[in-house]
């Protein structure tokens, strides 16, 4: 539930820089799918079958999904300071890169 609420937010935002949101969303959908996966092993019994230590398994799935959550984090909130970064878009008009509306959705997608 947490990483679709994630995924949710993540891709709601608006997207300045594809190379370090793509890997937002990566990381994102990958977790959430890792964490299905993970979910339907347990829940039809697999686990019992496939001779693993799954109690090694789980330490080391949360603690990779660690390491590439906080990175996405710093490149998430790393886009999300460049709200008051002006961006000209010709000799005359100048805007930010996010407005007020995708600033506070890009917050809410780096919380």
């Amino acid at each position: 539930l947490f990483g679709t609420i994630v995924w949710i937010l993540v891709a709601s935002t608006q997207v300045p820089l594809p190379l370090l949101q793509g890997w937002v969303m990566f990381v994102a959908v990958t977790a959430w799918f890792l964490s299905i996966v993970f979910l339907c092993v347990f829940l039809f019994g697999y686990a019992n079958r496939i001779a693993v230590n799954w109690n090694q398994t789980d330490f080391l799935f949360h603690g990779a999904t660690f390491v590439f959550y906080f990175g996405a984090f710093l490149l998430q909130a790393a886009t999300t300071s460049l709200h008051h970064f002006p961006r000209r878009l010709n000799s005359t008009t100048q805007e930010t890169i996010l407005g007020d509306h995708e600033y506070n959705i890009s917050i809410a997608a780096s919380v």
